[in-house]
């Protein structure tokens, strides 16, 4: 990040957008109005992104090939729908650090952490466990806690909870570290969030995978809240498997497509153990229905049904302006936000709030996590009367993701200034 020396005025954070090289993107998104007139303040990318322009035109052009070839359209539309997964593979693979025989655009993201553990998840009678953050977002909860169940196992003894020290709101790469060592040969599978969705914590995926195949344990990551938020290096990073959504920092819709990575050390196995699929065998030979079920290589071998034309249309529209922004680009402006975003709130006078969300910029992304000494639901309902769409959490947690795609140094200073109107 670069090191500037902050100022609280209004002209500091306007100099900041004058200068930032990404600021043209926002005229690419809708922006939602307040209630007052003007543009809210936006601040939940990590829930819901905004819609970019050019997504409508790109669902309409899929509904125009189906209105006019029907059937045809899996050859002859604009974008074939027979391989339309397949334009996926580069820039979903720069997204995650990948190889482009690694990815694959499918399901929803619960669906796919369901067919990776299918996969990954290969309890013994001695190495059973499963090791999730204690503060998980729920479906990777249940999913891990069906999956435990489906294998026979009590899922109170099989899964480990990740539980920060004591008085702590997140959770040290070096207590993980020597939880493995400890108990890594009981542990058949690390599952763990790329960020936490409720402190905003950014784990150490590189430490921790290597650590867990110290220990004979297969890892795999959750990323809902860390793709198109942090560079990464899932290949380099030797990580066996991940999953994602696109609806939250990739802006690609409510209920939009899901992701999946498989390191090619596995994803060019086929005896790998899986869920098969009619999508899941090779193109050339697909129409021939043979009875067999040959999986075709790479991670694309774990699709089970057509792609989803729609959702992909919105996906591949969003994943332009991600092409075109790059990573890194956006990353560097994403570290500079939330620290503008860091600093302001320290500045706010008492000890009426505090922020539990790491202050090492390698240890979070765009989120803030603001912890409120009064009740929170109605703090964030006050925040929204003013303009500002945060997300609360209970107990006593409000959420905010400066996003550096659309949001600027100015929606920073201003939530700053009515964050501290409401506090006083």
């Amino acid at each position: 990040m670069t090191d500037i020396a902050f100022d609280t005025s209004l002209d500091f954070a306007r100099d900041l957008d004058e200068r930032d090289p990404l600021r043209d993107f926002r005229d690419e998104y809708h922006i939602p109005r307040t209630i007052k007139g003007g543009d809210a303040i936006y601040f939940t990318g990590n829930s819901l992104g905004l819609q970019p322009r050019s997504t409508r035109g790109a669902i309409e052009q899929e509904l125009k090939d189906w209105a006019e070839l029907g059937v045809e359209g899996h050859f002859e539309a604009a974008n074939p729908w027979y391989g339309y997964h397949e334009m996926f593979r580069e820039p979903a693979a720069a997204i995650v650090g990948a190889r482009p025989g690694e990815v694959v655009v499918m399901n929803t993201l619960t669906t796919n952490l369901h067919l990776m553990m299918v996969s990954f998840y290969r309890p013994t009678k001695s190495r059973f466990r499963i090791l999730i953050e204690e503060n998980a977002f729920p479906s990777d909860q249940y999913a891990v806690w069906s999956q435990a169940r489906f294998h026979g196992f009590d899922p109170h003894d099989a899964i480990i909870p990740l539980r920060p020290i004591a008085g702590e709101s997140t959770v040290r790469t070096e207590e993980i570290e020597n939880l493995l060592a400890q108990r890594g040969h009981e542990i058949a599978l690390v599952l763990l969030g790329g960020v936490n969705y409720y402190s905003g914590q950014v784990f150490e995926m590189e430490r921790i995978t290597a650590a867990a195949h110290a220990q004979g344990c297969a890892v795999g990551f959750d990323l809902a809240h860390a793709a198109g938020n942090l560079v990464m290096q899932l290949h380099d990073w030797n990580v066996d498997f991940a999953v994602w959504c696109t609806y939250k920092y990739l802006n690609s819709g409510p209920g939009g497509v899901g992701g999946c990575f498989v390191h090619e050390r596995h994803a060019f196995d086929p005896e790998l153990p899986r869920f098969a699929g009619w999508w899941g065998t090779e193109p050339q030979t697909r129409f021939e229905m043979r009875p067999d079920f040959v999986p075709q290589r790479g991670a694309a071998g774990w699709q089970l049904s057509n792609a989803q034309i729609l959702p992909m249309a919105a996906h591949r529209a969003a994943l332009a302006l991600f092409t075109r922004a790059g990573m890194p680009a956006l990353r560097a402006k994403s570290e500079l936000l939330t620290a503008y975003l860091d600093f302001l709130i320290r500045q706010i006078p008492g000890d009426h709030l505090s922020v539990i969300t790491p202050s090492n910029p390698l240890e979070r992304g765009c989120q803030l996590s603001i912890r409120l000494d009064r009740d929170a639901r109605r703090f964030n309902e006050a925040l929204a009367y003013e303009g500002v769409v945060a997300d609360f959490r209970p107990p006593d947690v409000v959420r905010v993701a400066p996003v550096p795609m659309y949001n600027t140094f100015a929606d920073v200073w201003r939530f700053a200034e009515i964050l501290t109107r409401l506090v006083r």
